[in-house]
């Protein structure tokens, strides 16, 4: 029986721009289709913090600059860079599928994800979006917009925004059916939209971006995957990361993980989301485990020679 996977990519590895994106996501295909290749079902979850608030303010800038361009609100620019990173990773991923004479169907999906409207993340933004400005230029626009920005990992200042708990994604049956089909699916683009549902069928959608890797949870909860795997930029996850007794793990039971968790071992924005994100995973499946490793090692983790494992 073939095995599922749910592979959450992050928005940062997929460029500044348009343009360098088509050139990064052509290493991004070529590791999703040596899964396939090894004969898995593979459902892409991928990121969009960065694209979502550049758009947002190419709109607001264009609005109050005399560009003729209405402001957009926050969920329409969410869908327009889960649609425009879809088409990219699609014709990537068509691309080499073709060039290995495979012939698995692939499809991007805009995805909507409910949230609740009383999630007290709405009260504290803490989901950075959008590109890195000076303390400076950061304070100016604050000033000018009523934003919230923070310093992010001595990077510079970003934009944050409310990043509540995805609890239903609504499309949910057509991916249901379309990974049943053994098709490669592109979904919950930058966590998914984050909508508030009204009543039955009516969906309103609210200003936030739900973190990409919880979302990539709950899809991989729901579609019954035996793996999830979260890539990001490095190989392994480590304690007393950065300092001279940094160790790398190779696995983590979720009792060890929470024990770290409790060290402040993993920095809020950058690991922690991703490890407690394979701990919820793996504590409500039976036999599914989670694991976070780098792209470019995605194959060989995947064989056990690297990565970091999660297990109950």
């Amino acid at each position: 029986m073939r095995k599922r996977l749910v592979i959450a990519l992050g928005g940062n590895a997929l460029g500044n721009s348009p343009q360098e994106q088509l050139e990064l996501v052509k290493s991004t295909a070529s590791t999703i289709v040596d899964l396939v290749e090894e004969g898995y079902d593979v459902v892409i979850g991928h990121g969009n913090g960065p694209q979502v608030g550049m758009v947002n303010l190419a709109f607001e800038f264009s609005a109050n600059n005399g560009g003729c361009a209405p402001a957009m609100p926050f969920p329409e620019c969410g869908a327009m860079t889960q649609g425009y990173i879809g088409y990219h990773l699609q014709q990537a991923v068509q691309r080499e599928l073709a060039r290995r004479g495979l012939n698995t169907p692939c499809a991007a999906i805009i995805t909507q994800v409910v949230v609740d409207p009383n999630d007290e993340a709405f009260q504290h933004p803490t989901k950075p979006v959008g590109m890195f400005y000076s303390k400076e230029d950061a304070d100016r626009i604050m000033a000018e917009t009523g934003y919230t920005f923070v310093e992010d990992a001595g990077r510079g200042y970003r934009r944050v925004v409310p990043s509540p708990v995805p609890v239903k994604i609504v499309e949910l049956p057509i991916l249901e059916e379309l990974v049943d089909m053994h098709s490669l699916v592109i979904t919950a683009g930058g966590g998914g939209i984050p909508v508030i549902e009204k009543g039955p069928g009516d969906f309103q959608g609210v200003a936030a971006v739900i973190d990409k890797d919880r979302a990539s949870a709950k899809l991989a909860l729901d579609l019954n995957a035996d793996m999830l795997i979260i890539l990001t930029a490095v190989e392994k996850v480590s304690i007393n990361f950065g300092k001279p007794d940094q160790k790398d793990l190779e696995q983590m039971t979720i009792a060890e993980a929470n024990e770290y968790i409790r060290q402040n071992q993993f920095a809020p924005g950058s690991m922690l989301p991703k490890v407690e994100s394979c701990i919820s995973f793996v504590q409500k499946t039976k036999g599914g485990k989670a694991l976070i490793t780098s792209l470019e090692k995605a194959r060989e983790a995947l064989q056990g020679k690297t990565g970091t494992l999660i297990v109950k």
